[in-house]
């Protein structure tokens, strides 16, 4: 018996250890909350435009498919980087411009599904500092040191299964239920999918994984793993393994890989996923890569509240900027990333480092007689408060300020010991009530946006 013992104790406290490792190694972004993505490369070029005509797709509208959209063949897409010529781009801007926002950490496209590299790559020639670009230099480099400068994370988003240009896999369409088989549209782009895994992606991976410092990349961000097999995702997984075992990585590698973080796309899930954590990747407007004629802007209103909502359910917000062939970041973006950065400054001990809800209802409800997309129950969110919260705080987002002034929080069982806005620090009058407690507001809102009522426990 003293033997089964042992081994069972053993067994017991490798599973904790490896708990506790994953529980540090995410600490850093469970905090941050908020994440700058950037969406950049040579797509920017053409910038949603083909003959002067805009391009669109069945799958997506997104200037970065344009060479998929079109059916571009590569001799063409790849005179492109001719043009690309990023002399405005000034990488301690862009992370100032992130940090003033509040943003703790930045994603940016090292390679997008086209294969153009945006470092400098011996592995093929189709990168920023090989294919005919007159910029000639890596501006991950760049970003690598100004980040480490500000003290903002820096982490690599790479198309590791879809490369039009290297020989990867191409998507097929999709119906909204199934993912149909791609087909390519240019001799040249015929290539065996497991040599582009061994000649193009793990080389590439090993570089960005080696060449940007100790403590660069944090993250990994894998995207569409089509064709991606449990082999071929295999020899991914496991370089990146042998150079940096601790880094974080999304959950779309493939083969099976879960990841350590669930990516909802474009929408805030209605409970957020729990036992998992997850982070919401949202746009600006309607393309993620530099799109000519997208202004269609979501509000600062919409942008802060969307924060809300996904740091109430536990999740991170991942905000995406596409800058111009030029280097530069869209001013309607830079605009409202700016007043983010205020509301941020007075607020932000709600968000950063926050636990979700203890309520959960105030997000909304699944409808008993509407239904999705899916036939399943249809969620109707409610746009009135959020809650986040910390040991022994419960932060109050209020959206819809209550013409009596009176705010009702049902279900708290807890005694509050203070009540006070986050803007002013103004005490409030929290009387408890069989139901929970009822909190005494000013005649006004003291943020256009959203303000947050803080309740010590």
């Amino acid at each position: 018996m003293r033997k089964y013992f042992i081994i069972i104790s053993v067994w017991i406290f490798t599973l904790s250890s490896f708990a506790q490792t994953k529980t540090d190694r995410m600490a850093w972004w469970k905090e941050a909350k908020f994440g700058l993505f950037i969406h950049w490369g040579v797509f920017s070029v053409p910038a949603g435009y083909l003959n002067g005509k805009p391009v669109h797709g069945d799958i997506c509208d997104f200037s970065e498919w344009i060479m998929f959209n079109a059916k571009i063949p590569m001799a063409k897409y790849q005179s492109y980087a001719k043009q690309f010529n990023p002399v405005k781009f000034d990488a301690d801007d862009w992370v100032k411009i992130a940090k003033e926002a509040g943003m703790k950490y930045i994603i940016i496209t090292a390679k997008h599904h086209d294969g153009f590299a945006m470092f400098c790559s011996k592995v093929s020639k189709w990168n920023i500092c090989d294919a005919s670009s007159p910029f000639g230099r890596d501006p991950l480099k760049d970003l690598a040191v100004a980040c480490t400068k500000y003290g903002m994370k820096l982490g690599f988003y790479y198309s590791q299964a879809q490369d039009w240009n290297n020989g990867g896999s191409v998507w097929g369409s999709y119906d909204g239920i199934t993912l149909k088989s791609g087909s390519k549209w240019d001799v040249a782009q015929e290539f065996s999918m497991d040599n582009y895994i061994d000649q193009i992606a793990v080389p590439q991976i090993r570089e960005l994984l080696k060449n940007y410092g100790d403590d660069i990349p944090s993250i990994i961000w894998w995207d569409t793993a089509f064709n991606m097999n449990q082999n071929r995702a295999e020899k991914i997984y496991k370089a990146v393994q042998q150079i940096k075992p601790g880094i974080i990585m999304n959950n779309r590698l493939g083969g099976d890989y879960n990841g350590d973080t669930e990516t909802p796309e474009g929408f805030i899930p209605s409970k957020g996923y729990e036992g998992r954590d997850w982070e919401t990747c949202m746009t600006m407007n309607d393309s993620w890569g530099y799109r000519l004629d997208d202004n269609n802007w979501k509000s600062t209103e919409t942008l802060i509240r969307n924060l809300c909502d996904i740091a109430s359910k536990g999740g991170n917000y991942l905000l995406n900027v596409g800058p111009t062939s030029e280097g530069q970041i869209p001013q309607p973006s830079i605009d409202r990333m700016a007043e983010i950065g205020k509301w941020l400054h007075v607020n932000g001990e709600a968000i950063y480092g926050s636990g979700p809800t203890k309520f959960g209802d105030e997000a909304g409800n699944f409808s008993s007689t509407e239904k999705d997309s899916k036939g399943k129950p249809k969620f109707i969110p409610s746009w009135v408060w959020r809650c986040t919260t910390k040991p022994g705080k419960i932060y109050l987002m209020i959206f819809q300020w209550p013409a009596n002034h009176k705010f009702e929080l049902s279900g708290l069982q807890s005694k509050v010991t203070k009540a006070y806005l986050l803007a002013d620090g103004k005490i409030l009058e929290a009387k408890q009530i069989a139901s929970g407690v009822t909190i005494t507001l000013p005649e006004y809102a003291p943020d256009k946006y959203v303000s947050i009522v803080c309740l010590e426990i």
